[in-house]
């Protein structure tokens, strides 16, 4: 039995995860069947490029492009699902589940000629939460905070939310 009232953070993890994950095929056939439009990467949360594909959806620039990212999208899929489940076990006080992870993803702040890192129990889940080259401010912490409010990860030592603006604790 857990010492953790129902539901245990692993649980909330796992229903959270399901809730944010994305399909590999799902992203591949946006890719091919309306790729022009963007629709891959409004799939993926990048709503910037999407944007950019659609002011041009008429030309077939991005039509060839999209056809050529199709063959991208399994490894991109697979990147958002990680980022996503780094986000909730840091919000949650988890480690990475080794799932999480795929063959070649090297977290952010690894530390060097350590190829396993990604799956070893044990390490804090902030490191790889961490976005590549996010150098965090003087005196702050390398765990990440979770707003109350909207529940997203923070870096160490803010005072405030960086999505909805509440005072963190």
């Amino acid at each position: 039995m857990s010492t953790y009232p129902y539901p245990s953070p692993q649980a909330v993890f796992q229903m959270q995860y399901e809730s944010v994950r994305r399909d590999e095929v799902v992203g591949v056939l946006l890719a091919l069947l309306l790729g022009g439009f963007g629709a891959h990467h409004f799939y993926l949360g990048r709503t910037g490029w999407g944007i950019v594909y659609l002011c041009l959806f008429w030309t077939p620039i991005p039509w060839i492009i999209a056809f050529i990212e199709c063959f991208f999208m399994p490894g991109r899929v697979r990147a958002y699902n990680a980022l996503q489940a780094a986000g909730l076990a840091a919000a949650l006080g988890l480690t990475i589940p080794p799932w999480a992870s795929y063959p070649g993803w090297v977290a952010p702040g690894a530390p060097q000629g350590y190829p396993n890192y990604a799956t070893e129990p044990g390490y804090p889940a902030a490191s790889y939460a961490r976005e590549p080259g996010l150098v965090p401010a003087a005196g702050a912490t390398e765990a990440l905070v979770a707003c109350r409010q909207c529940g997203l990860a923070n870096a160490g030592g803010s005072r405030f939310c960086s999505a909805c603006g509440t005072k963190l604790d």
